[in-house]
């Protein structure tokens, strides 16, 4: 008889937002991350907003993110493998809705 197994990852993607040294807000690519679970994903990013999450952009202060979290689900089967990928946004930090907007007419 055939064996299944599957296995679940999650990565995301996305933007942050935060203040710029100087003055303005504005928004930038965030580190990709990839983690066994999405809550595990969450606190990793929701962490970074100590400034580690912006990929180099190096804000005066983060405020949140909007995140694309994939969740990849893959099943082998008779010797052939299959995946799946699901996403959903997920906004993370203390940003209000304007922030919230911004970021999703950023988000391309």
């Amino acid at each position: 008889m055939e064996t299944l197994t599957e296995t679940v990852k999650y990565r995301s993607t996305g933007l942050v937002f935060g203040n710029y040294w100087g003055g303005g807000r504005g928004a930038y690519s965030a580190v990709k991350l990839s983690a066994d679970t999405k809550e595990e994903l969450i606190k990793e990013a929701t962490e970074g907003l100590d400034g580690s999450l912006d990929a180099g952009m190096e804000y005066e202060s983060l405020i949140g993110a909007i995140l694309d979290i994939t969740k990849i689900t893959t099943i082998t089967y008779g010797g052939k493998t299959f995946t799946n990928e699901e996403t959903e946004q997920e906004f993370i930090g203390e940003l209000t809705e304007e922030d919230q907007d911004f970021l999703l007419e950023c988000d391309i």
